[in-house]
C-alpha cells in the first residue's frame, strides 16, 4: 500500500501542471483533446489543427519572423502588439508626423500604409520525418558528424520539394535533435499598416510597468495582408488587394471571468525546460547577474538623457526597449527561480532519474558527466555573458567596429577591389547606425559598462589595454581620438584610398580596443566553451531521450523553437507574495489612478480622458461600469508568443497576448503554477480604442463580433422553462 501511494505521488508530480506546456497543434488529438475538453474548452482538436479544411490554424501568422499575429477579419486584417510593430510604425515616424507618439489610423484602404521586408508566415502542414533527417546516423558518431550529416539530409528533402519564392519547408529539431519536423509554410510580402494607437495606450507604462501586474497597456497595432489578383501571395504592388483568409478569428463582446477557458497559439521562441539543476544553478546565480548588472549601467544612462530631449528619446526609444526588456525578464527570472525552489525540484527529479538509469546500462552515469562539464564551461560562460552585453551590445562604438573589421580583413585578403564593394555595405550600414547614434550617451554608457566589466571579469580574460587603467581617462581618449563616433568623420576615413583608410582604421583607438577584445575572446575563451559547449550539447540529446525512455507516465512537450504551438490554462489571478493578492483582470479606471501629465511613461491622451469622464465606454464596459483594459492566464508563454491570440472555449479572440508577470518568468525553465501568469490586453479594450478614441468604425464593421455567454445563458434560460 505504501509503495502505490509513492508512486501513485510521483506520478502526480511528473505529470505537467494545468498550463504548462507548448504542445505541438498536430498532436492535439493524440496528447491533449481529452484533458483541453476538462478544462471547459467546447472545441475538437481538428478544429484547431486541420489540412482538410479551415482551422484556428489558418488565422495564426508568424509576423514578420519574431511574433505572433492572427488574422481577424475576411479581408485580412491582423492584429499583433503595438511592440511587435514598433520599428514598422517608427519607420513612418518623424517629428512632424510622429505615428508613434499620436497614434495612426488609416481611413480607408488608400491610406494604408507598406512596410518595406515585413512578412507573415501561415503554417499549411506540419510532417514528421525524423526517419529522413537522421538517415545513416550510427549510434557513437560525433556530434559535429552527426550535424553534418542531418545537414545533407535536410538538403536532400528540401531539394525534393516544388516550391516557389512564397512556399517553404522549414525542418526543426524536437526534443534536444532526438525528432525532426517539417513545417510547410507560405509567406505572404505585402503587409501594410492599418492602425497604431498612440504610444502613451500602445505603450502605457513603457519600462517601469514591463513585466510587472496590475498592467494597463493597449498593446496592440493592425496590420493587414495584400494578396496578388488571385488571393496568391505576392510581392508589394499597389494595385494588390486584401488577401482572404480560410479561417479568421470572431471577437468576442463577452469577456473574461476567473476560471475561463484560455488557449494561446502562436510561436514561442526558446524554452530550455529539461536542463539538469546545476544549469538551472548557473542561469540563476552566475549568467542572469551578468547580464542584468551591464543592462542597468546602460539604461540608466540612456534613461537621463531621454528625459531632458524629446529628439533624444525618438532617436533612442526602440534600442532601449529592447534592450529594457530582458533586462526586467532576466531580473524576474532569477527571482523566480528562486522562489520556486527551482534547483531543489530539479535535484528531487534527478534524484529519481538516477535510481531509474542505474538499472538501466545506457543511462548510468549520465547525470555525473553532466555537473563535471557545467562546472568546466562556468567560468568562461560567464566571460562570454560580460563579452556580449558590453563590447558586443551595450558600448555601441564597440560593437561598432564588428561592422568595420570586415574592411581590413576584405583590403589584406582580397585586395583594393573587394574593398571597395565591401565599402558600398559598410557605408549603407553606417547611415542606418548613426542615425540612431549619440556620441555623448555611448561615451557616459562606456565609463559605466567597462567599470564593471573590470571588477567582475578575471585579470586573464581582460585586454591589457584594460587592466589597472584609469576608465574615465580610456573613455575620454578613446571617444575624443576616435574617427567613428560620427557619420563625417567614418565617411571621411572611408574616402581615403584603401591602404590609407586600412591604416587609419587599425590605429583607430576604439577599433585596437574592441579588436583586442576580440582576439581575447576567440583565443582563451571560445575554444575552451566551445569544446565543453559540444559535448554538454551531445549529453544533453542523450539525457532528453533518457528521460522520455525511463518516464513513460509523463506526458512530454518539446523546447520552444519559434515554431507553432498550442497552450492552454485559465484566466486566474495569483499571490505573488504574502498577503498580497493579484485579481485576474485591470480595469480602465487604473489607468486614470496611473496618470501623471507630460510623463513619457504614465501620460494619458487627451481624448481618452475626456472619455473617461464622460464615460462614454459604448459596449465595452463590463459589470463593474468600466472598461477592462488587460486580464491574467495560467498559460505557458514565453518571447515569440507577443501578439498571440488569447482564444476562448469555442474559438472566439478574447484577448491579445503580450507579456508575462514579472514574478513568473523563469517559467522557460521552469513553469510553476503559482506565479506563471501570462498578460493579455482585453479585446473589448482593443475594441474600445479602434472604435470610441480613434474612430475607425470602417475596422469595427469587418470584424464579426459574437457573444457567446449570452447565447449560453440564453439557452440555460430556455431550458428552465421546460
Amino acid at each position: 500500500m505504501r509503495i502505490l501511494s509513492t508512486l501513485l505521488l510521483l506520478t502526480i508530480y511528473l505529470q505537467t501542471y494545468a498550463g504548462e506546456g507548448m504542445w505541438l497543434p498536430h498532436l492535439l488529438k493524440a496528447m491533449n483533446e481529452k484533458d483541453m475538453q476538462a478544462m471547459g474548452m467546447k472545441l475538437k482538436a481538428e478544429d484547431i489543427y486541420s489540412v482538410n479544411k479551415g482551422s484556428l490554424k489558418d488565422a495564426i501568422v508568424h509576423f514578420g519572423g519574431f511574433c505572433t499575429g492572427e488574422v481577424i477579419s475576411a479581408q485580412g486584417l491582423v492584429l499583433t502588439n503595438h511592440h511587435c510593430g514598433y520599428d514598422n510604425i517608427l519607420s513612418h515616424s518623424t517629428l512632424e508626423k510622429n505615428y508613434m507618439k499620436n497614434g495612426f489610423w488609416s481611413k480607408s484602404l488608400k491610406e494604408e500604409l507598406p512596410n518595406k521586408g515585413l512578412f507573415v508566415k501561415f503554417i499549411e502542414k506540419i510532417e514528421d520525418v525524423t526517419s529522413q533527417i537522421m538517415a545513416g546516423i550510427s549510434p557513437g558518431i560525433s556530434l559535429k558528424e552527426r550535424q553534418i550529416l542531418i545537414d545533407a539530409n535536410i538538403a536532400k528533402f528540401k531539394a525534393q520539394m516544388k516550391m516557389d519564392k512564397f512556399h517553404a519547408v522549414d525542418i526543426k529539431p524536437f526534443f534536444a535533435g532526438n525528432q525532426y519536423l517539417a513545417f510547410y509554410t507560405v509567406s505572404y510580402n505585402d503587409i501594410r499598416l492599418v492602425g497604431t494607437p498612440p504610444e502613451s495606450i500602445g505603450k502605457f507604462g513603457a519600462d517601469t510597468d514591463n513585466w510587472v501586474w496590475p498592467r494597463h497597456t493597449g498593446d496592440f497595432s493592425l496590420f493587414r495582408i495584400y494578396a496578388g489578383p488571385n488571393n496568391e501571395p505576392a510581392d508589394y504592388a499597389e494595385n494588390n488587394k486584401p488577401f482572404t483568409p480560410s479561417h479568421f478569428l470572431p471577437v468576442s463582446l463577452d469577456g473574461v471571468e476567473e476560471g475561463d477557458f484560455t488557449m494561446i497559439f502562436g510561436f514561442p521562441g526558446r524554452t530550455d525546460e529539461y536542463l539538469p539543476a546545476i544549469a538551472v544553478e548557473q542561469v540563476m546565480d552566475v549568467s542572469d547577474p551578468a547580464k542584468i548588472a551591464v543592462r542597468d549601467a546602460a539604461l540608466k544612462v540612456m534613461d537621463k538623457y531621454m528625459r531632458k530631449d524629446p529628439v533624444t528619446k525618438l532617436k533612442y526609444a526602440g534600442k532601449f526597449a529592447t534592450i529594457a526588456n530582458y533586462w526586467k525578464k532576466w531580473i524576474g527570472e532569477a527571482e523566480g527561480l528562486k522562489k520556486t525552489n527551482a534547483v531543489y525540484k530539479k535535484l528531487k527529479f534527478e534524484k529519481e532519474f538516477e535510481r531509474r538509469a542505474n538499472l538501466d546500462t545506457r543511462y548510468k552515469g549520465l547525470l555525473p558527466r553532466f555537473n563535471a562539464l557545467y562546472e568546466d564551461i562556468e567560468e568562461v560562460s560567464m566571460v562570454r555573458d560580460y563579452f556580449s552585453e558590453a563590447p558586443n551590445r551595450n558600448i555601441e562604438l564597440l560593437r561598432l567596429m564588428n561592422t568595420i573589421r570586415p574592411l581590413v580583413s576584405t583590403f589584406e585578403n582580397n585586395g583594393a577591389a573587394d574593398y571597395e564593394k565591401m565599402k558600398l555595405r559598410v557605408l549603407t550600414s553606417l547611415e542606418a547606425f548613426y542615425k540612431e547614434y549619440a556620441a555623448e550617451i555611448d561615451h557616459e554608457i562606456f565609463e559605466r559598462v567597462m567599470e564593471i566589466c573590470v571588477q567582475n571579469i578575471p585579470a586573464k580574460y581582460l585586454p591589457t589595454s584594460v587592466i589597472d587603467k584609469d576608465i574615465q581617462q580610456m573613455a575620454l581618449k578613446i571617444y575624443g581620438q576616435s574617427n567613428f563616433t560620427d557619420m563625417d568623420k567614418a565617411k571621411a576615413v572611408l574616402s581615403k584610398n584603401p591602404a590609407e583608410a586600412v591604416k587609419m582604421i587599425q590605429s583607430d583607438p576604439a577599433f585596437m580596443l574592441a579588436n583586442e577584445w576580440n582576439d581575447l575572446m576567440k583565443i582563451e575563451v571560445s575554444p575552451i566553451y566551445d569544446i565543453t559547449k559540444a559535448k554538454i550539447d551531445s549529453l544533453q540529446m542523450i539525457y532528453m531521450k533518457a528521460q522520455m525512455d525511463l518516464f513513460p507516465e509523463k506526458k512530454f512537450y518539446p523546447d520552444a523553437n519559434s515554431t507553432l504551438r498550442v497552450t492552454f490554462g485559465k484566466v486566474s489571478g495569483f499571490k505573488p507574495k504574502d498577503g498580497l493578492i493579484y485579481d485576474h483582470t485591470t480595469h480602465l479606471d487604473g489607468v486614470i489612478e496611473k496618470y501623471i501629465p507630460s510623463d513619457y511613461e504614465f501620460d494619458v491622451d487627451p481624448k481618452l480622458l475626456d472619455l473617461y469622464n464622460k464615460k462614454d465606454y459604448g459596449p465595452y464596459a463590463d459589470e463593474t461600469g468600466s472598461v477592462p483594459v488587460c486580464f491574467l492566464g495560467s498559460n505557458h508563454t514565453t518571447g515569440g508568443n507577443s501578439g498571440s491570440p488569447a482564444i476562448d472555449a469555442n474559438g472566439n479572440l478574447i484577448g491579445l497576448n503580450f507579456d508575462r508577470v514579472w514574478e513568473g518568468t523563469m517559467s522557460d525553465n521552469n513553469y510553476d503554477p503559482s506565479i506563471c501568469r501570462n498578460i493579455m490586453v482585453d479585446a473589448r479594450y482593443i475594441l474600445f480604442i479602434i472604435d470610441k478614441h480613434a474612430g475607425a468604425n470602417r475596422l469595427i464593421d469587418e470584424m464579426k463580433l459574437v457573444h457567446p455567454k449570452k447565447k449560453k445563458k440564453k439557452k440555460k434560460q430556455v431550458e428552465a422553462m421546460y
